[in-house]
């Protein structure tokens, strides 16, 4: 097989339209907020270009004014950069801005259980989106308006979000894009060069970084998803991409486990 013409398929599916894409995004969340009969939308802002692109669809979409955009810090872990880039775009934006600082939450929710263990990093770190979910809903619920989330399509393939944390949403605009698609759109909506370029970053432990912790980088993860919606087998993406057959694998089962995250929960029949 002609593994050049295939590598340009792949790269030929990720690419988008952003003049129509961010149309069709900016269309989506109005007519949504509009069928729902809200006064506006909440989303939290991390001060990355996920949150970034999404406030910035919402606040073209139904207007500044009708979009909150919450920083939610914890100490120790936040970089003090993320909450700075969190307000810069909140104030390019002209949109209402919060900030909540999670940390005595967090401090007082690990006291409180008695068989806590520090060490179990994952179980502590899960705990953080979903109290950043709280707040978000405390707002959404108090000003009547929807819950917008960051999530995009490599994160949602890869269940690389908390469940009942920040994958409890409303709507996911991004969700049809791929990180990398994001990221183009973040261009073209001319975002701050330093938010679009910083290394991605779910905050949830000192060190953490998105890549590492999924084991690969985002453009060739986007570039297997991509092989696999043109129905390409493993095989062939791996060699095409230059990447282990195994690493392949590894995601396409991943996808598989993960589905539970994606659905409501399972209800036994009658």
């Amino acid at each position: 097989m002609a593994y050049k013409s295939v590598f340009k398929k792949i790269e030929n599916a990720l690419k988008i339209d952003l003049v129509v894409g961010e149309r069709k995004l900016t269309a989506f969340v109005k007519e949504r907020v509009k069928k729902s009969g809200v006064k506006g939308v909440v989303l939290g802002l991390s001060g990355g270009v996920d949150s970034s692109v999404a406030a910035t669809i919402c606040a073209n979409a139904i207007g500044p004014r009708n979009v909150l955009g919450i920083s939610m810090p914890e100490a120790k872990i936040t970089s003090p950069n993320d909450v700075n880039h969190a307000r810069r775009i909140a104030n390019d934006l002209d949109i209402d801005f919060r900030l909540v600082d999670i940390t005595p939450v967090v401090n007082k929710i690990f006291h409180g259980i008695s068989d806590y263990k520090a060490d179990e990093v994952l179980s502590s770190a899960n705990t953080r989106p979903r109290i950043r979910m709280c707040i978000v809903y405390y707002y959404a619920n108090l000003l009547n308006r929807l819950v917008i989330g960051s999530g995009n399509r490599s994160e949602l393939r890869t269940g690389y979000f908390t469940k009942y944390g920040d994958g409890a949403v409303d709507l996911l605009p991004l969700g049809s894009l791929y990180k990398t698609q994001v990221i183009k759109l973040a261009r073209y909506l001319k975002l701050p060069r330093e938010i679009i370029e910083k290394t991605p970053t779910a905050g949830l432990w000192n060190g953490q970084t998105d890549e590492k912790e999924l084991g690969i980088r985002y453009k060739k993860l986007d570039m297997i998803f991509a092989g696999l919606d043109l129905g390409l087998k493993a095989p062939i993406i791996a060699e095409t991409i230059n990447i282990n057959l195994k690493k392949v694998e590894s995601f396409i089962d991943r996808e598989h486990k993960i589905s539970h995250k994606l659905r409501s929960p399972d209800i036994p029949k009658r």
